[in-house]
């Protein structure tokens, strides 16, 4: 599950890079966490522009977003058929920029290590997505996201079992076109990255708390490796001589 990304872009590459209409005031990020406002890309009557959003989706026919679950991915497996993700997959699809993300392996001593995944060529991403406009009885709006995963390659495997669906070239454009592409067309651009496109690297526990948000995050962390296991001498039976084996 993706829970953590870094998105560094400045506001006239992103406008460039996914020829946008606007801009928005963005600041480098390196620990953005869900509930926290995130850049997304949308095309809406034809005009596709960039919008800050929730990350943690909040369908239209919500009644409290107070009371209602966090979420903050979608699984490519079950977005057609869940209530919260269906419409958003017809009229909602949207792109979230981004410079890498986060993920977490569990070691065998079940503690958890972070690492930051990037494109081999240290391009921005295009994190395939889906959003919602959630409007309340006195008339405010909250727009929202969530991000979509996809079974892990091989090669992330060994991190975790999920990854983002990532999107490049002509995907993008084809996710975004709400009005072009049905749903069930799009579902088939949400796919796994193919082994060798993506590097990552262990870093600091810090990116653990939201409240950390530097460069230092990103930077590699090298591992202490555990000391070789030392055979412990045995007692024969009978006092004899102490043997290794």
């Amino acid at each position: 599950m993706c829970g953590r990304y870094a998105a560094t872009l400045p506001p006239e590459q992103m406008v460039e890079l996914f020829k946008l209409l606007n801009s928005v005031a963005m600041v480098p990020r390196y620990n953005i966490a869900p509930t926290q406002p995130v850049a997304a890309i949308w095309e809406e009557s034809g005009r596709r522009e960039a919008h800050f959003a929730r990350w943690g989706l909040v369908p239209r026919w919500v009644k409290d977003p107070r009371e209602f679950p966090l979420l903050i991915n979608a699984r490519v497996e079950t977005m057609d058929e869940k209530p919260a993700f269906r419409d958003a997959l017809k009229h909602g699809r949207c792109i979230i920029p981004a410079n890498g993300y986060y993920e977490w392996h569990t070691g065998p001593d079940k503690k958890k290590q972070p690492y930051y995944i990037t494109l081999q060529d240290d391009r921005p991403m295009a994190l395939a997505g889906l959003y919602a406009t959630w409007v309340g009885p006195e008339g405010e709006e909250i727009d929202s996201v969530a991000t979509i995963t996809v079974p892990a390659n091989p090669q992330l495997s060994v991190v975790h079992d999920r990854m983002p669906a990532i999107l490049e070239g002509d995907a993008i454009e084809q996710w975004l076109d709400v009005r072009g592409v049905t749903a069930k067309a799009a579902h088939q651009l949400a796919l796994p990255l193919a082994d060798g496109v993506v590097k990552f690297h262990p870093v600091s526990t810090r990116v653990n708390s939201a409240r950390d948000d530097d460069p230092g995050l990103i930077a590699p962390l090298t591992l202490e490796k555990p000391e070789p296991a030392v055979a412990r001498p045995k007692r024969v039976a009978g006092g004899g001589q102490l043997d290794l084996f």
